[in-house]
């Protein structure tokens, strides 16, 4: 083989390996506008859930929509960026969060706000590191109900962030869909979706007429949960509740055409909701 071929292919290979690369690298991230703001999908795992954990699915229902007894799950976290500001919406396990954000040129340092949706583990898991803040000039945002609720000395790892964060932690007071409300950083306001805990909040951006509801925790299980809303998880404190936050703002989502994601939503977790005429919704994730 002359020389000349030999560089042709090995600038072949070498062009595959940096593409494999940068894929790789970016696998894990996905961004979309909101107006003038940047929002991206920071996936750290992409799995399946059990019908183990569905309360109040029929066998008609699981045979309908999961007959396979399994449904497509994910552990997300959000990143918003505005007018230079870096806001991250929840903080996974912390297992793949830093290298997602290295891959949009973000370090922790230069995040600004941290917004949590509520204070399960795979949801403050990336808030410490060495039980130091893995966030140092960040300031944490958080309803006043989930933080009287996790803040006993029952409830160890809520309460030792809490307490890291002690000096940097702002509550904020939920609204009602449509309720007048100042927003907690413009443009994003805060929404009661109570009931997978007692503060659990969805986030609101809007900018314009462009909107995106961060709504966090209000489904587990798509599959069976946007044609059958009336399906809670085990893992909801207030399954009643739950359901009824569901139902609400899939419909207020609906009829309002706001696009959403969540942290439980298969990649990319971002996509529209669509009444199916018959109690339930259809979800298309976006392209």
């Amino acid at each position: 083989m002359n020389e000349n071929k030999l560089s042709v292919i090995l600038i072949f290979i070498g062009s595959i390996l940096i593409n494999f690369s940068m894929n790789a690298q970016n696998e894990d991230v996905f961004t979309v506008k909101v107006g003038n703001m940047k929002v991206s999908t920071l996936s750290e795992s992409q799995g399946e859930g059990n019908t183990k954990i569905l309360l109040g699915a029929t066998t008609e229902q699981v045979a309908k929509y999961l007959p396979d007894g399994k449904f497509p799950n994910a552990v997300n976290a959000f990143l918003i960026q505005k007018n230079g500001q870096n806001i991250l919406t929840d903080a996974g396990f912390g297992r793949k969060l830093f290298d997602n954000l290295q891959s949009l040129g973000v370090t922790p340092e230069q995040v600004n706000f941290i917004l949590l949706t509520h204070m399960h583990g795979d949801h403050i898991g990336g808030l410490l590191r060495d039980e130091k803040k893995s966030f140092p000039n960040a300031d944490l945002l958080l309803s006043r109900e989930e933080y009287d609720y996790w803040y006993n000395d029952k409830n160890k790892s809520q309460k030792k962030v809490l307490d890291v964060y002690k000096e940097n932690l702002i509550l904020f007071d939920d609204k009602e869909f449509g309720e007048m409300s100042e927003d907690i950083i413009p443009g994003i306001e805060c929404i009661a979706a109570y009931g997978h805990t007692p503060g659990h909040t969805a986030f609101l951006l809007s900018d314009g007429n462009d909107k995106l509801l961060i709504w966090g925790d209000l489904t587990h299980a798509m599959k069976i949960q946007m044609p059958c809303p009336d399906v809670a998880v085990t893992y909801d404190v207030n399954p009643e509740t739950a359901i009824k936050s569901r139902k609400k703002i899939l419909e207020y989502v609906s009829k309002y055409k706001i696009h959403i994601a969540g942290m439980h939503i298969s990649y990319p977790g971002i996509g529209s909701v669509t009444s199916n005429n018959s109690g339930g919704y259809v979800f298309e994730e976006v392209k």
